[in-house]
């Protein structure tokens, strides 16, 4: 995932966005999304809406965009640098939104709702940082590349098969399967 949405969250009644930081008494801990990252306590009566939850309306009734590739998509095209912000003119602002998404439902996705994407993508942007999804996948194949590498000695029984140290050791440790006749047993001397 481009960005790391799963803690960021638009709050009903607070402007701007913000990072939740951990559960409190009457609400949630959270903190702005901006150089101050001021600390506050969202009420639980304020709606939380996480970003990676939101997605946006097509013309297919039965598929949305999420908010999380909507923002890769915008990265890919434009980067960091937006050519519209959230003042522009509505003809700008839909022209934007139908470059990223072609299909959009015009009728569902209000002009509002491309306001509030261009300054969240702004404010996501400009603080958390872009993990290029094919940097993940190139990571993610040379581990698994590692692990089934042909020139690697060891096999990965997964913990099915104990090796022969692990056994020895669990031999030593007194576990009930090594309480078997194979050892001889001490001798206790009696006090006198």
């Amino acid at each position: 995932m481009p960005y790391d949405l799963r803690e960021i969250a638009a709050i009903s009644g607070m402007p701007g966005l913000y990072r939740l930081v951990r559960p409190a008494n009457n609400g949630v801990l959270v903190e702005t999304l901006d150089p101050q990252a001021r600390r506050s306590v969202a009420s639980a009566r304020n709606k939380v809406s996480l970003l990676h939850e939101i997605s946006i309306y097509t013309e297919d009734p039965d598929y949305t965009v999420p908010l999380t590739e909507v923002f890769d998509r915008i990265y890919q095209k434009y980067g960091q640098q937006l050519p519209v912000t959230n003042k522009s003119a509505d003809a700008e602002l839909s022209s934007f939104l139908g470059d990223i998404i072609p299909d959009y439902d015009r009728q569902r996705v209000y002009l509002s709702d491309i306001k509030k994407l261009v300054s969240w993508y702004s404010a996501v942007s400009s603080r958390l940082p872009y993990q290029a999804a094919e940097a993940a996948l190139g990571d993610e194949a040379a581990t698994r590349a590692e692990e089934t590498d042909p020139s690697t000695d060891t096999l990965s029984t997964a913990g099915a098969v104990p090796n022969q140290s692990a056994a020895a050791d669990d031999d030593a440790a007194g576990s009930p399967e090594a309480a078997t006749d194979d050892k001889p047993k001490r001798k206790t001397k009696k006090a006198e």
